[in-house]
C-alpha cells in the first residue's frame, strides 16, 4: 500500500455527490470483480456525516495503472477526475475501511416469521427495535448486478493506527482487518 490514487468528483446541478459516490463505487466493485483483485483498498479521506466528493484507492503501483489507464469508469469519467498515481507520505497512520452491517433486518424478520420462530406480536416489537437502531453511518447505495436490486453498503472506519495490517480487500475494496494508509 504505497500508493494510491484520487478520484475527485465534479460538482453537477442536477445529480448530487452522493449519487455520484454511489455510481463511481458500484463502478469500482465491478471493475475489483472482473479484475479478480483483492490487493486494492479503498479510503474516502474527506469523510463527514457523508462520504463526500473524494474517493482513493490504494495499492502496489502496477494494480493503480490498470485502473489510471483502463476505461472501468465509463459513462462516469465526465463527473469525476483522476489523479496521478502518487506516493504515500511518509509517517502516515492506517486505518481500516469495512462494511458496517445491522444484526436486524426485513429480511431475517421475514425468514424468522416463515421458520416459526417469532410471533406476529414479536415481529412487531422486532420492527420498532430495528428502526430505532438504524445505522447512521455514512453509505453508499449499490445496485446488484446479478438480480438488480438496491442495497446500502454502510461504511465503518477503524480506529487510527501507526503501523499498516496487511491484508486482502473484498471486491468493494473494504476490509475487517486490513488497513488503507489515512492522510
Amino acid at each position: 500500500m504505497n500508493y494510491y490514487l484520487d478520484i475527485k468528483i465534479l460538482p453537477d446541478a442536477e445529480i448530487s455527490g452522493a449519487v455520484l459516490m454511489s455510481a463511481i463505487c458500484s463502478k469500482l466493485h465491478k471493475a475489483l470483480f472482473d479484475l479478480e483483485f483483492s490487493t486494492v483498498g479503498i479510503s474516502f479521506p474527506k469523510v463527514k456525516v457523508t462520504l463526500c466528493d473524494l474517493l482513493r484507492l490504494h495499492g502496489d503501483e502496477q494494480s493503480l495503472r490498470m485502473f489510471s489507464t483502463a476505461n472501468w469508469l465509463g459513462g462516469m469519467s465526465g463527473y469525476c477526475r483522476l489523479s496521478g498515481i502518487l506516493g504515500v507520505p511518509i509517517n502516515t497512520k492506517h486505518r481500516t475501511v469495512s462494511r458496517k452491517q445491522s444484526n436486524m433486518s426485513e429480511s431475517k424478520l421475514k425468514r424468522l416469521l416463515k421458520r416459526g420462530s417469532i410471533t406476529e406480536m414479536e415481529a412487531k416489537a422486532y420492527r420498532a427495535k430495528m428502526f430505532a437502531s438504524g445505522l447512521d453511518n455514512p453509505y453508499v447505495e449499490l445496485v446488484s448486478a446479478s438480480n438488480g436490486n438496491r442495497h446500502r453498503r454502510y461504511i465503518e472506519f477503524g480506529e487510527l493506527q501507526d503501523t499498516p495490517v496487511e491484508g486482502v480487500f473484498d471486491f468493494f475494496g473494504l476490509s475487517k482487518t486490513a488497513t488503507v494508509p489515512w492522510f
